[in-house]
């Protein structure tokens, strides 16, 4: 059971029902004179103020309802991020719903959107069937059924669709005050954003694999970080590519800047673009892979910022994605805006990203590995390394803010892996959120919800390493190991 409202609203529907009790007891309870003019006026006065009684109830019990979905699927309930939405505006939203009422699905998202108003005044809300309202759909420039039209000032969005996150992007998208550019790196065979490929290769010598054996690696053409951009997009932000090579700065409109995967080192030029860049207070969030070599001058400017890139690659014996021990599988985080109620994410080959002293910027660990973590240099000799291997938790990635210098406030985000934001991971587990998240802080938006568009990938249970082992033992070995057991003792006792 769940319930739409606060406590006000739950306190009134007690109220309303506790007088209404009171009410019917006093009928029952009161003594009515036998005759004369008293009765009639005894009975008056009962019937007056029952229907008075009932009147106020039902005032109260419209303008302080309390909703409860009794589905199991909570389809009469608004997500809670559209709900965090609607609760968090700070200025007039004016939402018109157009739909057919022969639709179910239409009528559903009308009742949603209904019940959305009622958690912030500042939300109007207007459902129109557009067979009855003709003139007003051609007004709005409405053309089909199951459009919402969303307006904030002067701002006009309109997006057709029967799910209600997708009203919640258009509300934050309507409510923006200024066009948010996020500026992603080139120069350096970075992965591109412009492809719409739902799969990013790696060809190993072994044949088609993400794993160990993988080693001679070739990443094919038009693969990258298409379906990021796409979700950044529906957020209602700006992707646009810039290039940093030549020394020539990234440019002023950029709210963040994303260096995902380069592939070639880093020139003392371009590692002083990037340092000029968190000085003037820009925000960076840089996904490197275990195989880069982070040249001194780069390595230079993260350590201002407090953030150092080791070397190798990282192994977890204990939490890992299915048979993977280099797939990184994370389920406990630091507390941090980025990290805020994430759940299980995956990071397929992940180098360490440790924080150190810095004189004016401050950087936190996000996430570590398990205890029993070590990392190899030589993925082809990985089983002779994990003998010698020293043990204990690595960090996997880490957030820094400060001043380099004399400059403006920065932000900075550093992952030790870039695949987790592509195309292939990019929509399993919490990977979006993760990705999303880092942007979100970046640019100065963490108290708004990450609202993730729908992804078009098939509903999967992930499990960590650890989990199947425990399921396994609880299944194969406790269960069965019980019953036998069990039985032995009869048997003994008879």
């Amino acid at each position: 059971m769940a319930g739409l409202g606060d406590a006000a609203a739950a306190l009134w529907f007690l109220g309303v029902i506790g007088a209404m009790l009171v009410l019917s007891a006093a009928g029952l309870r009161l003594p009515i004179p036998a005759i004369g003019l008293a009765r009639w006026l005894t009975r008056a006065v009962i019937v007056g103020a029952a229907v008075a009684v009932a009147i106020f109830a039902n005032m109260a019990l419209y303008r302080h309802d309390l909703q409860f979905d009794l589905t199991r699927e909570q389809a009469f309930t608004p997500s809670a991020e559209a709900q965090e939405i609607v609760r968090g505006l700070n200025q007039p939203v004016q939402l018109t719903y157009f739909y057919q009422k022969q639709d179910p699905a239409g009528r559903g998202v009308a009742t949603i959107v209904q019940l959305l108003a009622r958690l912030n005044p500042r939300l109007e809300v207007d459902t129109v069937d557009s067979d009855q309202r003709p003139a007003l759909a051609n007004q709005m420039g409405v053309q089909v059924y199951n459009t919402a039209v969303v307006r904030a000032g002067d701002r006009h969005i309109q997006v057709i669709t029967t799910d209600e996150e997708d009203i919640a992007l258009a509300i934050l998208r309507a409510i923006r005050v200024r066009e948010t550019v996020i500026c992603f790196a080139t120069g350096h065979g970075e992965y591109d954003i412009d492809n719409f490929e739902f799969h990013t290769h790696f060809e190993g010598v072994q044949g088609h694999s993400h794993n160990i054996e993988g080693v001679g690696v070739v990443q094919m053409q038009q693969h990258g970080l298409g379906r990021l951009r796409r979700m950044i997009e529906k957020l209602g932000l700006v992707a646009r590519k810039t290039l940093i090579a030549g020394g020539q700065e990234v440019p002023p409109d950029c709210a963040a800047l994303v260096e995902a995967n380069p592939r070639t080192r880093y020139t003392r030029p371009d590692s002083g673009v990037l340092r000029a860049y968190l000085a003037r207070g820009g925000s960076l969030l840089m996904m490197i892979e275990p195989d880069y070599a982070v040249d001194q001058a780069l390595a230079a400017v993260l350590a201002e910022a407090g953030i150092r890139l080791g070397d190798g690659f990282v192994v977890d014996p204990v939490d890992h994605y299915f048979t993977d021990k280099q797939m990184i599988a994370v389920t406990k985080y630091a507390r941090h805006p980025i990290t805020r109620a994430l759940a299980l994410s995956i990071y397929p080959g992940a180098r360490p990203v440790e924080t150190i002293p810095a004189a004016q910027a401050t950087a936190t660990v996000l996430f570590s590995t398990s205890a029993q973590s070590y990392r190899i240099t030589d993925r082809l000799r990985a089983g002779e390394e994990a003998e010698s291997a020293p043990r204990g938790a690595i960090p996997l990635a880490a957030a820094a803010e400060g001043r380099l210098g004399s400059g403006y406030p920065f932000r900075l985000v550093v992952f030790g892996d870039a695949d987790f934001g592509s195309n292939s991971f990019f929509p399993y587990l919490a990977n979006a959120d993760m990705a999303l998240g880092s942007i979100s802080w970046l640019i100065h938006e963490e108290r708004v919800p990450v609202v993730k568009p729908p992804i078009e990938v098939l509903p999967t249970v992930a499990l960590t390493g650890s989990q199947v082992r425990t399921i396994f033992i609880a299944t194969v070995l406790v269960l069965p190991g019980s019953v036998a057991l069990l039985g032995g003792l009869v048997w003994w006792r008879r």
